[in-house]
């Protein structure tokens, strides 16, 4: 038989981590949209966009390189996915600039040794499930609705900020992920903390910070009688999920809070088994919770 064509066809940017210590937001995403039959085809040669450090150190190098990638991902039609909000965050910003500045546009094009198009649209994975795909689609797509689940839609800085840069919604009150989980059966929180930094950039640099911030976060999650946390950043999930251990040692609170990325309970509404979505992949182990709410 011959496999049916895909509704929707995207390159896809998958970056650093996705590749490394966020395989299972790859894996996942590319299972949630081989069942939901939107393509995906990876940005050839591909390379790192520079996030996070390289636009603290020198503008020009962190434009080269998102704009390069651009370039590259010119070769696979369709619009470009990214599933990272660091990587979202910075390929939206290089657009953005080089769009608004000639000269700098002239500088990156010597640098790359190439002409910069910045027509190809940008679009985090949330944007093509809420409105390439549509949320009726989508809540039609699952098989396994995550009914009875309470899940904290954590969007942290880069998904809205600036606004002016990834235009995905509005920027202080934005209700794309809490609407995209709602498709599927799920029930968003309403909490204070979904748009905190979790101090990503402080990881290595200043422990405390994170601890004290990504700590809050959790804290906050818990006070709204989360079961859980959704996110759509590799960094922002190293914190709250690696580092919980860590964060309920210095706060002397037990959370046992599983942080799932959008794609791995998107995925498992969707039908796709759990042994596809990396779920044993994550440190606080998010089975007893399933089983609990009978979805796995």
């Amino acid at each position: 038989m011959t496999p049916s064509k895909p509704v929707l066809s995207y390159s896809y940017y998958p970056g650093c981590s996705l590749h490394a210590s966020a395989k299972e937001y790859d894996e996942s995403t590319r299972e949630l949209f081989r069942v939901l039959k939107i393509g995906l085809k990876e940005v050839p040669d591909w390379f790192c966009c520079g996030a996070t450090p390289a636009h603290n150190v020198d503008e020009l190098l962190s434009l080269a390189l998102c704009a390069k990638n651009l370039v590259l991902a010119e070769q696979v039609e369709g619009d470009m996915a990214v599933a990272c909000a660091s990587c979202f965050s910075r390929l939206k910003t290089a657009q953005h600039r080089l769009g608004e500045d000639e000269e700098k546009r002239r500088q990156v094009e010597y640098a790359i040794d190439g002409k910069f198009d910045k027509s190809k649209p940008v679009k985090h994975l949330l944007e093509i499930l809420a409105k390439d795909y549509g949320l009726e689609q989508l809540a039609a797509a699952a098989k396994k609705p995550l009914a009875g689940l309470k899940v904290a839609c954590y969007y942290g800085c880069l998904l809205t900020r600036p606004p002016e840069v990834p235009e995905l919604d509005c920027v202080e009150a934005p209700t794309i992920m809490e609407r995209v989980i709602a498709a599927v059966g799920a029930e968003p929180v309403s909490w204070s903390h979904r748009l905190e930094c979790c101090g990503a950039n402080f990881t290595l640099s200043r422990p405390g910070v994170v601890i004290k911030l990504s700590g809050d976060i959790l804290a906050s999650a818990r006070e709204a009688g989360a079961d859980c946390v959704m996110v759509a950043c590799p960094l922002c999930h190293g914190n709250l999920d690696i580092r919980q251990q860590e964060i309920e040692e210095a706060t002397g609170r037990r959370f046992n809070m599983p942080i799932f990325y959008m794609t791995q309970l998107l995925g498992l509404a969707a039908g796709v088994p759990p042994g596809k979505l990396g779920l044993d992949s994550m440190i606080v182990d998010p089975l007893p919770l399933l089983k609990k709410k009978n979805l796995f």
